[in-house]
């Protein structure tokens, strides 16, 4: 069962080439981290900050793209964990369907961020970042 979250705070090094996302349940107490690359991670940060752009960037024209095409984006799940990797889905609800697209996690939370739609980590993730701390 997939356990719904909001971003907790974003952490960007600039000594290092490793930035942070901290997400944390909805309801709850448990947190989840991720390492993110300094696109992802300033893209992120810029919609924390109500920051504008003159013109779309790549968060805004895949929301564009869905919204042009009937599509609308109903959440995105981080869904897997395979060897060390972060899986991510899109979930687009079109025709009263929903569909599911592969997306990587920090490109997610973007997007989810962009639209303003649920962010969501699946259980079995969620249990098993816990355990590797």
């Amino acid at each position: 069962m997939p356990v719904e979250m909001q971003l907790r705070r974003i952490i960007i090094s600039e000594i290092h080439d490793s930035h942070v996302v901290v997400l944390q349940e909805l309801n709850g107490e448990r947190s989840f981290l991720i390492q993110i690359g300094i696109f992802e991670a300033t893209s992120i940060d810029n919609r924390v900050k109500k920051k504008e752009s003159p013109r779309p960037l790549t968060h805004d024209l895949i929301v564009g793209i869905i919204d042009q095409m009937g599509g609308e984006l109903d959440s995105i799940i981080i869904s897997d964990l395979r060897e060390h990797t972060y899986y991510a889905k899109l979930r687009v609800r079109k025709e009263g369907e929903i569909l599911e697209v592969d997306c990587r996690p920090s490109d997610a939370i973007a997007i989810a961020l962009t639209a303003d739609v649920p962010i969501y980590v699946e259980e079995d993730v969620l249990e098993a970042c816990e355990e590797a701390l």
